[in-house]
């Protein structure tokens, strides 16, 4: 599977000890282009327009590289919606040290134990984002792939009480992975193409 290069700049320490790295400015812009024209204007995820007309989304760009460091933002951040009830959602970027799908994989997982561990068990729940994301049994070259697939690793912090709403108010939750499979699957679907030109580090800007 191709990997998209992220550029590893070399790492300083900060006074909390953990590896932190310059962050590069585009992670930030790209993702957001990403959530307003792919994810919002092809309805991948039909509860997100809402939070972006409501500007409750906090894109929020990890200063560390390192495995540790990146779980300590983690927790940062549960702190952060803890404390203010106007942030709907946080999507929490990491532009170095998760290019590797197979890495990035590992920090999801020791993410989810540890929210357990602090009793965010039912309170948040993790989505998981990656440019290089393949579902468990689909093919690499699978078009269906590009509903996870975004222009850095992140994760996405929901709040499940204001998921299970939102889910209660859709008229077919369940029909909507099926639904965004098929829309990327067609035949020179625009969906797709616009997914492939946000993921290409080489493409001038967000475009359209």
């Amino acid at each position: 599977m191709n990997r998209l290069a992220v550029r590893v700049n070399v790492s300083r320490s900060s006074s909390t000890g953990f590896r932190r790295t310059p962050i590069e400015p585009s992670s930030l812009s790209r993702t957001r282009a990403w959530v307003e024209s792919f994810v919002v204007a092809h309805d991948i995820c039909p509860f997100a327009g809402r939070e972006v007309r409501r500007d409750a989304i906090r894109y929020a760009v990890a200063e560390a590289s390192d495995l540790e460091g990146l779980l300590h933002e983690l927790v940062a951040e549960c702190r952060r919606l803890d404390a203010d009830a106007g942030l709907a959602t946080t999507l929490l970027i990491a532009p170095v040290g998760m290019d590797d799908f197979d890495d990035y994989l590992d920090w999801l997982e020791l993410a989810e134990r540890l929210m357990e561990e602090l009793g965010y068990a039912g309170i948040y729940q993790l989505a998981s984002f990656h440019p290089d994301y393949v579902f468990e049994g689909v093919a690499a070259d699978d078009p269906a792939n590009a509903t996870n697939r975004s222009p850095c690793p992140m994760l996405h912090i929901l709040r499940e009480a204001e998921l299970e709403r939102a889910i209660a108010h859709h008229a077919d939750p369940e029909g909507i992975p099926e639904r965004n499979m098929a829309l990327l699957r067609a035949p020179g679907s625009r969906a797709l193409a616009r997914s492939r030109q946000l993921l290409d580090r080489t493409s001038d800007g967000p475009g359209e």
